[in-house]
């Protein structure tokens, strides 16, 4: 059995890992081999939904439970999920569910669910980092991601990355100048998807868990989680490594937007994102609408906001003003 090099920290609460997987036969064991290596002490579990798969993932997902029957409880649930739920949300759904049960068997219902992909391989500290950030108060925890290097990479795919990763920090200096969290304070990333999200169990349950839809279901439980009182964190510490694969398994997600990256860098286009004046304004907005009606109802009246125009070509360097220092008009209230 592979064990972490360095000593294991005590484990401070109860959690599960939880994993939607659809033909992941030869990933699978990669992400196990990374939980089964974390440094937080004790049995590590794992749930599983292995859904609408025709590999032999389950007979894989066996084989490992045995080589890490010392560290890994694996729970899984294999399915077909029929037509109207057989999507990355009731796939996600089902995993979360398994993992708040086993939760509450050993806590009542307190501890913290963690949610991750298949294609992901999670630093040793991974647990450890996301427990400490909900146990430093947060409600939801927000892991960054980070493209695994030891799988090849569409050049065009890493060059695209450098940039975005200059982008979303020049967007965040803005955010943290114009409306600052005073639990989310920099520095930090903005990441927070279904490759790494830790979640209160409690909190997870008042929201009534996943969203049962095709795509976006991590974004919309992190809304939900916020709208109920939920303290969003995206501390640096907390991040993992994803594959930059292009034959990915959930529609409208990761794969499918590497895929489509990789084919407009290779065609010499350059994206166009939303100006940095567009999230300078939309910072303003949040805090006066947020102090105006509280969180609910801002991030309700935003959810009906149209689209912000991409006006800008995405950048290649970072910005030459500061761009916390923007100037727009003041926000007008709906």
């Amino acid at each position: 059995m592979r064990t972490a090099q360095r000593a294991r920290a005590v484990t401070p609460v109860p959690f599960c890992v939880c994993v939607p997987a659809r033909n992941e036969s030869q990933r699978l064991p990669v992400l196990l081999d990374a939980l089964a290596a974390q440094t937080i002490a004790g049995r590590i579990p794992v749930a599983l939904c292995i859904n609408n798969s025709d590999d032999d993932s389950v007979a894989v997902v066996e084989q490992v439970a045995r080589h890490h029957a010392e560290r890994l409880v694996i729970l899984v649930d294999a399915c077909t999920l029929p037509p109207p739920l057989a999507h990355a949300g009731g796939a996600r759904g089902r995993a979360m569910e398994m993992g708040y049960r086993h939760v509450r068997s050993a806590a009542g219902g307190n501890g913290v669910l963690i949610s991750t992909d298949a294609d992901c391989r999670p630093p040793a500290e991974w647990i450890s980092a996301n427990l400490a950030a909900i146990g430093a108060g947060a409600g939801i925890v927000g892991g960054r991601i980070m493209l695994d290097d030891a799988e090849p990479i569409h050049p065009a795919i890493a060059r695209m990355r450098d940039r975005f990763d200059l982008y979303w920090a020049a967007v965040r200096a803005i955010e943290d100048a114009s409306d600052p969290s005073p639990h989310d304070p920099p520095p930090r990333h903005g990441d927070h998807t279904g490759a790494s999200i830790a979640i209160d169990a409690g909190l997870y349950r008042a929201i009534g868990g996943v969203p049962s839809i095709a795509s976006g279901e991590d974004q919309s439980m992190v809304i939900a989680a916020v709208a109920a009182g939920g303290r969003l964190v995206h501390p640096p510490s907390v991040w993992t490594r994803v594959s930059a694969r292009t034959d990915g398994r959930a529609a409208g997600g990761m794969a499918i937007a590497m895929a489509e990256l990789a084919a407009t860098m290779d065609r010499g286009v350059v994206p166009y994102v939303p100006a940095f004046e567009h999230w300078h304004a939309r910072a303003l907005w949040r805090r006066a609408t947020r102090t105006a009606y509280g969180v609910a109802e801002m991030l309700a009246q935003e959810a009906e906001l149209p689209p912000m125009p991409a006006d800008m070509p995405l950048p290649a360097s970072p910005p030459e003003h500061d761009v916390s220092r923007l100037r727009v008009a003041a926000p007008t209230l709906s």
